[in-house]
């Protein structure tokens, strides 16, 4: 919930052991076959189908929008000056 909260975006699963590690195993098979136009939709079009797990809490965007705002500054202060303190 709190993923779907954060990104105010629902959230799906998929049933299936290590669904980490499936992910990664596709996004290596669609740079594999990046050079032959082949979209990653196609690549996983033999996953198992998903399944909506939750949606966003209404209102949570509204808590959570400059929270995403403010990490994102921080990242990139992270990024280009990586000795500073944050």
């Amino acid at each position: 919930q709190v993923l779907s909260d954060v990104f105010n975006a629902p959230v799906f699963t998929i049933d299936t052991a290590n669904s980490a590690c499936l992910g990664s195993a596709y996004r290596a098979i669609h740079g594999l076959v990046a050079e032959r136009n082949v979209s990653l939709a196609d690549v996983v079009k033999l996953a198992p189908e998903p399944r909506l797990a939750v949606t966003p809490t209404p209102g949570a965007e509204e808590l959570y929008r400059p929270l995403l705002k403010r990490y994102a500054e921080l990242e990139q202060k992270v990024i280009y000056n990586p000795t500073s303190s944050c």
